[in-house]
């Protein structure tokens, strides 16, 4: 092959971005006005343009899902659940096409991305049981002819704003649900990496849905305040950092919305000094490595009881030095950059100010060097952490694990109790007795048991405590029938002509 001339790199250089479409009404709408970047983090180059919505664009699509979503309600549920379960089938047979696309954008390794999907696609198979989840209940004889039922019913039109680091797994869990349920969507997922969505949106329209039904907006601030504000959207479901889901919450509840707004983490893994220290080693480099650290259920930080920190860091070092760190299209590699430029200088920010807060770098992620103007950085490995350290206390979001000494398990459960995240938290032990103690005390939302990563399966529900969940229901399953549904209560009485009398009394049985 040839290679190129100046003239030709010139021409591609200034070629025009592919540009990424906003779906409404089954339409795919060229972006117009102000548009952003999105880049190949691995890379470092921009690849695409994505429309930055208005709020009339956002109006606008809240109104094509307002007239699309009548008729999806009044579709049987048995060819709703026909829907999915076609939705099921396309998303599987497709699932690298989506699992690339994913890393072209995200960065994450093309494995991780296809874990991502079969997460996804875990609560697309729940939803699929939709006759079931959506049963009402009956009561009849509550007094003398008198009959009480309760029913289901959609909220109308809902809104699904998405994080950047799962732009397909989590959009399943909020979309598959609420359209389940008989409600119609805007999507607003993260204008980093915002390929997916549309692509999910296609999918489901080639699995039967109505158009209008699923609407995908991209777009900053300004879509998702207009979002919060329009009166045709009731509800709201988020992920994503804490102060934006206070924010949302805030905002959204306000103006007479439902909201479910998950925020962010800081998950402990209690090491026990019982503990299988190669399996916790392998769990904690797993969890607080995997997708560069960019989950929010990532561990990253080890709380390490009794004496077991000299040895468990011996044994996570070892394993950092062995992980290989790439493009997620190569398949050799374990894990990816991070998301962007930004967010790669504001994690090794946090590593550079450790050791001024008093903690040691054990291994130092800024000192891997990487070819090339991709958004990369080495693992990090930090020990000697205590709380009022920012290393501690904030959410970083990236490859850095913190170590926590502490004497007893007394110590850690208050230790993670006493943290304002609320996420996941997890304990490595060999004993029974132990492991039920620390269930039984520990005040998060999904705790493991010598599971590093602890999210359920999609039959419960996903979602934390405290500064980790705005709102009073979980994301996905059960809990998630119930935020997109409303309860509507209706009693009934037959009674003969002869009977009917006027009562200003209080009615009792």
């Amino acid at each position: 092959m040839s290679t190129p001339t100046i003239a030709q790199s010139a021409a591609a250089a200034s070629a025009p971005l592919a540009q990424i479409p906003h779906v409404v009404g089954g339409r795919h709408l060229r972006p117009d006005g102000r548009r952003g970047a999105v880049f190949n983090p691995a890379t470092g180059r921009q690849t695409r343009e994505v429309g930055l919505a208005t709020a009339e664009l956002v109006h606008d699509a809240a109104l094509a899902a307002q007239a699309a979503q009548r008729g999806w309600r009044d579709t049987g549920l048995a060819k709703r659940a026909g829907v999915l379960f076609r939705v099921r089938e396309l998303i599987s047979a497709r699932a690298d096409e989506l699992a690339r696309i994913i890393t072209s954008e995200h960065g994450k390794t093309v494995a991780d991305a296809l874990g991502e999907v079969a997460r996804g696609l875990e609560n697309v198979e729940f939803c699929t049981g939709l006759m079931s989840h959506l049963k009402g209940e009956y009561s009849e004889q509550v007094a003398t002819g008198v009959d009480v039922h309760q029913v289901r019913q959609p909220i109308g039109v809902v809104a699904c704003i998405t994080p950047f680091n799962f732009p397909a797994m989590v959009p399943l869990w909020m979309v598959t649900t609420a359209i389940a349920a008989g409600n119609a969507v805007i999507l607003k997922p993260s204008e980093r990496d915002p390929s997916a969505a549309v692509w999910l949106a296609d999918v489901f329209r080639e699995a039967g849905l109505p158009d209008g039904v699923f609407n995908v907006v991209h777009g900053d601030k300004e879509a998702v305040d207009a979002i919060l504000d329009d009166p045709v959207i009731r509800a709201v479901s988020f992920v994503g950092s804490t102060p934006i889901a206070k924010y949302i919450y805030a905002r959204a509840a306000a103006n007479g919305k439902r909201v479910q707004a998950l925020g962010g983490a800081k998950n402990h893994m209690i090491v026990m000094p019982d503990a299988d220290l190669d399996a916790a080693a392998d769990a904690a480099v797993s969890a607080a490595y995997g997708s560069a650290g960019e989950r929010c259920m990532a561990v990253s930080v080890v709380v390490a009881v009794g004496g077991v920190a000299d040895p468990l860091i011996a044994k996570v070092s070892d394993r950092i030095g062995r992980l290989v760190i790439g493009d997620g299209l190569d398949p050799a590699s374990e894990m990816g950059p991070l998301i962007t430029r930004e967010a790669r200088e504001r994690v090794a920010g946090y590593v550079e100010g450790a050791a001024g807060e008093g903690a040691r770098v054990v291994v130092d992620g800024r000192a891997h060097e990487f070819e090339g103007d991709g958004f990369f950085i080495g693992a990090s490995l930090v020990d000697g952490v205590e709380p009022g350290m920012r290393v501690y206390d904030e959410e970083i979001f990236g490859p850095v694990l913190s170590v926590v000494r502490v004497a007893s398990y007394d110590e850690a459960v208050e230790l993670v109790n006493a943290n304002r995240y609320a996420n996941g938290t997890a304990v490595f032990t060999r004993d029974g007795k132990t492991a039920r103690q620390f269930e039984y005390d520990i005040e998060v939302g999904m705790v493991g048991v010598n599971v590093p990563i602890p999210v359920p399966v999609g039959s419960f529900s996903f979602g934390g405590w405290k500064d980790s969940l705005f709102g009073d229901t979980h994301m996905y399953g059960p809990e998630a029938f119930s935020f997109y549904t409303r309860r509507k209560v209706v009693t009934t009485r037959w009674p003969e002509p002869s009977e009917s009398q006027v009562s200003l009394g209080f009615p009792t049985h």
